[in-house]
């Protein structure tokens, strides 16, 4: 049966288009309906070919001169072929025949922003909203939101979707919207309360809930935002973009297992994501369980191979579990492409450390002061190194330097002083060593940590002491 009235309908149509050619080439053999020229330039939009359409439009006015729908279409065409000038005229003088449909201020909008008068747009818009209600409303509303992006007028943005939502709360469109222009427009807390009521009026809105988790999370009260997901998804258990939340909610709180049973959840429910993989591993990884941090760090590197990072992430964990050389391997491949970067060096450097290698662990913190000459960690490391491997004259150059980067920072005047004592200077080092305690004693636990046998000096423990007792009557 279906078959047959799709033939019917083929049928009409081709006598339709065939009395519609007769009457372009003059041959009158048949009357057209307006509604016939409606269906001629609906077959012509179908078809994708808008200049045929605009011409059934054009004509069929000339046979039905206040035709408002047919003007209406034809100035649809008018903007498509940006003919807007045109498409205005033709809408002025449909205004004066019906100014009830919504189709006309629609179409003006669509105009105006052609012409880029956003502003115009959007005023148009705002007066026509009294007119209307209902669905039409709505649908002005959705038109003025838009607008409103167009010209990056955000905050309008959010109203208006708050005002299609406390016309119908169950609105999906807008649903889907406002959860995040909320969170852009930092209106979180405006969110909460719209979703509440939301909820309280409809509670088996599951997206209604899942915007109320998300506005909780974006104020950081990740309990109430996971107690919130967790509604939304006892309504629907296929909601995987609450569990992808849900799972970083509980991330923030340290909950790792429950983190891990959320995301594993997204991976049952859609397609398989390296950012997925790679946070699974971070909670495996926090938990010490490096082995299966591995394990999932690998997975997202099969997926997304180009993310060094994931790769510098598989080297971490062998370096936690003191595998150092195979953190190195690890990390062989990505220095090639990105052999200056700070955090790859640093952590090549701490393996090579942990290996007495002291040379090569020198090499990769000086490339990490080189990158980052202000960065502490690298210049620290480069210090220690330096004064381990007893390279004394180069520790003192470098403590100067780190200290004039890092605008007087004393950690540097101590590893100096420790400098200075290596180099046999012990009248500069101690003036040098007073001069970090006065500023910052308690960092002198840290210098004999890199030189243990200073506290066999009794100069030296007098001076700590000094100062130490002096920090301690404060």
């Amino acid at each position: 049966m279906a078959n047959f009235s799709s033939r019917r309908e083929r049928e009409e149509m081709q006598e339709l288009l065939k009395a519609y050619n007769n009457l372009k080439l003059g041959r009158a053999a048949s009357f057209l309906e307006e509604e016939d020229f409606e269906r001629i330039i609906n077959y012509f939009d179908d078809q994708e070919n808008v200049p045929a359409a605009l011409e059934a439009a054009s004509i069929g006015l000339e046979h039905f001169p206040f035709a408002a729908p047919l003007m209406f279409r034809k100035a649809d065409f008018l903007i498509a072929e940006q003919r807007v000038e045109e498409a205005l005229e033709v809408l002025e003088k449909a205004e004066l025949y019906d100014a009830n449909d919504i189709s006309l201020y629609i179409l003006k909008t669509d105009a105006y922003l052609a012409l880029e008068q956003p502003e115009k747009a959007a005023r148009l818009l705002e007066e026509s909203l009294a007119l209307f209600s209902g669905e039409e409303r709505i649908e002005l509303l959705f038109e003025l939101a838009d607008v409103y992006d167009d010209y990056e007028d955000f905050q309008k943005v959010f109203d208006c979707l708050k005002l299609i939502l406390e016309e119908d709360p169950n609105n999906e469109e807008a649903l889907l919207k406002i959860c995040f222009w909320a969170d852009f427009t930092g209106r979180s807390e405006e969110s909460i309360r719209l979703h509440q009521w939301i909820t309280d009026e409809h509670p088996f809105n599951e997206l209604a809930w899942f915007n109320l988790a998300a506005a909780f999370q974006g104020l950081k009260l990740y309990e109430k935002a996971i107690d919130a997901y967790q509604y939304a998804l006892a309504i629907d258990d296929k909601l995987d973009i609450a569990y992808r939340n849900m799972g970083d909610a509980y991330i923030r709180i340290r909950k790792y297992k429950d983190a891990i049973e959320s995301l594993e959840k997204v991976l049952e429910l859609s397609r398989p994501e390296d950012v997925i993989y790679e946070a699974i591993g971070h909670c495996y990884h926090k938990l010490g369980n490096f082995p299966l941090a591995r394990f999932n760090y690998r997975k997202a590197s099969h997926i997304n191979a180009d993310d060094t990072r994931i790769h510098y992430k598989i080297a971490i964990t062998y370096y936690r579990e003191s595998k150092f050389d195979k953190a190195i391997r690890q990390m062989d491949s990505v220095m090639r492409i990105h052999r200056n970067q700070p955090d790859f060096n640093l952590l090549l450097g701490d393996c090579y450390l942990q290996l007495d290698k002291l040379k090569e662990a020198a090499q990769h913190y000086a490339a990490v002061v080189k990158a980052k000459p202000k960065n502490l960690r690298g210049q620290d490391a480069l210090i220690g190194v330096l004064l381990q491997g007893e390279f004394f004259e180069e520790a003192l150059t470098q403590s100067r330097a780190a200290y004039e980067l890092t605008k007087g920072n004393a950690q540097f005047l101590y590893s100096a002083s420790a400098a200075l004592f290596g180099l046999g200077k012990t009248k500069e080092a101690l003036l040098e060593l007073e001069n970090a305690l006065s500023v910052h004693p308690q960092g002198f636990k840290k210098m004999t940590d890199l030189v243990p046998g200073l506290l066999q000096m009794n100069k030296v423990i007098d001076l700590a002491n000094t100062y130490l007792k002096k920090k301690g009557k404060r």
